[in-house]
């Protein structure tokens, strides 16, 4: 059981760093492209987003691949 539990939180870690570090790219590069308005955007917003960007990241990597490029 705790092989099982080191597995997940291995995995669940993992997760979460790629999330950070997609999150640091999308928060400053990849998000004008979907959206224009986050051109314009104060720091503070960007790190309120920063925690959700982490989460969703399977999404959003996938919205910005398949978004036109500006």
């Amino acid at each position: 059981m705790l092989l099982i539990i080191n597995i997940f939180l291995t995995i669940l870690g993992v997760y979460f760093f790629v999330g950070f570090l997609f999150a640091l790219y999308f928060i400053f590069k990849g998000a004008p492209k979907i959206d224009p308005i986050m051109l314009n955007t104060k720091k503070k917003v960007r790190v309120l987003l920063f925690p959700g960007i982490v989460a969703t990241w399977p999404f959003l990597m996938g919205k910005l691949f398949k978004s036109k490029t500006v």
